[in-house]
């Protein structure tokens, strides 16, 4: 693979049909839901279940799930600082492409540094909907779905988020989800999803312009 940094011999080009006539089309606003949060937060969870909702109410959305997408797009990346940072490069360009042809895009990644999600979300400022879920260290270690973290515990696996390498929460983001304070109980998948699809429908997301 060469390097290609910055060529002067492309250039981009305009077709007739547009990212507004798309949105009339679907009657609905593109953009790209990004969920973040430690492994086990039930990120995979929530976006499956915002899909789903999403489609009972006649709207295209198309999920881009961090571990489909690195037996694919993202194969030849592991898990050192600079091949996170490609990783969430890539999806964050294929949301922006999903998010132009009018689709509401969901992203979900653990995505542990800031800036590289900062670094997408300047893709497209104001069509960017973080949604964070907050769910603590020692929850997701129960759940522990994958047996990633036991692994880690013993030392097999290196530089995993949460345990030896550090995951940074968002400062302003769009949703943030978290244990209910009343109960202390875990909202349902069904609930997570409501809270963004209600955003959406307030922003007018669920709608063409």
């Amino acid at each position: 693979m060469s390097a290609m940094g910055n060529p002067t011999n492309i250039f981009w080009h305009e077709c007739p049909v547009g990212k507004v006539d798309r949105q009339k089309l679907l009657n609905q606003q593109g953009c790209i839901v990004w969920i973040t949060g430690l492994s086990g937060s039930g990120k995979s969870t929530l976006a499956c279940s915002l899909g789903r909702q999403l489609h009972s109410r006649g709207k295209l959305s198309y999920v881009l799930d961090g571990d489909n997408l690195r037996h694919g797009l993202n194969k030849n990346l592991g898990f050192a600082p600079e091949d996170r940072a490609e990783n969430i490069r890539r999806v964050g360009e294929v949301a922006k492409l999903f998010a132009d042809a009018g689709l509401i895009c969901i992203a979900s990644l653990i995505s542990p540094y800031r800036k590289d999600r900062d670094a997408c979300r300047a893709l497209l400022p104001e069509n960017f909907i973080e949604v964070f879920l907050n769910m603590p260290l020692e929850l997701c270690e129960g759940r522990d779905p994958k047996g990633l973290y036991k692994l880690a515990r013993a030392g097999k696996i290196k530089g995993f988020t949460g345990i030896d390498d550090p995951y940074e929460p968002p400062l302003k983001c769009e949703v943030c989800i978290e244990i209910q304070e009343k109960d202390g109980n875990c909202p349902t998948p069904n609930e997570m999803a409501g809270q963004v699809v209600t955003y959406l429908e307030d922003k007018g997301y669920l709608e063409a312009q």
